[in-house]
């Protein structure tokens, strides 16, 4: 006979309201037309899904195209053909592996730091403007709970797949 799931205690309405934020932040953060807003104020041509790869790489450098998959919750394949695409436009490059010969890592071409440090920058305009009027304590305390909550994220993640979480320095 299949065993009912465990009893889950009802979310709290803090909870409630945190889910409800960060959906409509991922919906605004998904959208097409601020993306290509974003993209025509730094005067670059990429998808959502190159850029976050670009982010990613910068991030991160050098990693494998594998580690960029697990990274960023994709499929290997998808990551390959963004990485072909980003070599093409010379953004990217491919370099050995330290430790194993035959594999190699993905980092960025001073082209790709240059477009990535653009797409930044005017992803911080915008977010200067949208936060003009919040004090500089509450600024600090909004990116000081971000960065907590998507610590713990990972880390929850990481352990209810049954990997041990390793937090980011």
């Amino acid at each position: 006979m299949p065993q009912s799931p465990p009893a889950v205690a009802p979310a709290s309405a803090d909870v409630i309201e945190i889910e409800r934020a960060l959906s409509r932040v991922a919906y605004l953060s998904s959208r097409v037309r601020p993306h290509d807003r974003l993209m025509a104020q730094a005067g670059i041509s990429l998808d959502r899904a190159a850029v976050a790869l670009l982010r990613q790489i910068a991030d991160t450098e050098p990693l494998r195209p594998s580690e960029l998959a697990n990274r960023l919750a994709v499929e290997a394949s998808h990551v390959t053909r963004q990485v072909q695409q980003l070599e093409k436009s010379g953004y990217v490059t491919r370099v050995p592996d330290p430790e194993d010969g035959r594999a190699q890592r993905i980092q960025l071409t001073p082209d790709g730091q240059r477009a990535i440090d653009r797409i930044r920058e005017a992803s911080r305009h915008g977010m200067r403007a949208a936060l003009a009027d919040w004090s500089p304590q509450d600024l600090q305390q909004l990116a000081a709970l971000f960065h907590r909550m998507v610590d713990d994220f990972l880390g929850y993640a990481e352990t209810d797949a049954g990997i041990p979480a390793e937090r980011p320095a």
